[in-house]
């Protein structure tokens, strides 16, 4: 997990908070050490309170269901491969109505457009189409 957020701060810039439940994995002494030695100031949500992290339930479900249900694995390469498509789909094909219908990397490149949706309601209209890119993602199975 420490190497994983150190490659993520290496690619995005580091936060100054992270939010997340008590899982063993973001408790263990790996990470406490890690966030002495990065200074991200690290929170806990309160234990039985996932509703505290709604969006990180909210995409841990839709990964759940989307993609990890519908596999039946062969090998970690083929896992890697199968997350890294739906991934690949999730944040630069798909739609989001939270992001008033644009993609996560759409709203990534233009932050401001992504607040657009406080001043829009896109509750009253239907989600534009999606964005055209180069990537095509093979068929999920």
């Amino acid at each position: 997990m420490a190497r994983e957020l150190d490659l993520l701060i290496a690619r995005r810039g580091k936060p100054p908070t992270i939010v997340s439940d008590n899982g063993t994995e973001m408790t263990s002494r790996a990470m406490l050490e890690w966030t002495n030695r990065t200074g991200v100031e690290w929170h806990y949500i309160l234990r039985g309170k996932p509703q505290r992290n709604g969006s990180e339930e909210s995409f841990n479900g839709k990964l759940r269901d989307e993609c990890l249900n519908e596999e039946v694995f062969a090998n970690l390469a083929e896992v890697r491969a199968v997350i890294e498509r739906w991934r690949l789909d999730y944040n630069h094909v798909r739609p989001h109505s939270a992001h008033g219908g644009r993609t996560p990397e759409a709203v990534r490149l233009n932050p401001a457009a992504g607040r657009l949706r406080y001043l829009i309601s896109s509750t009253a209209r239907p989600l534009p189409p999606a964005l055209e890119i180069s990537y095509h993602p093979p068929g999920l199975s």
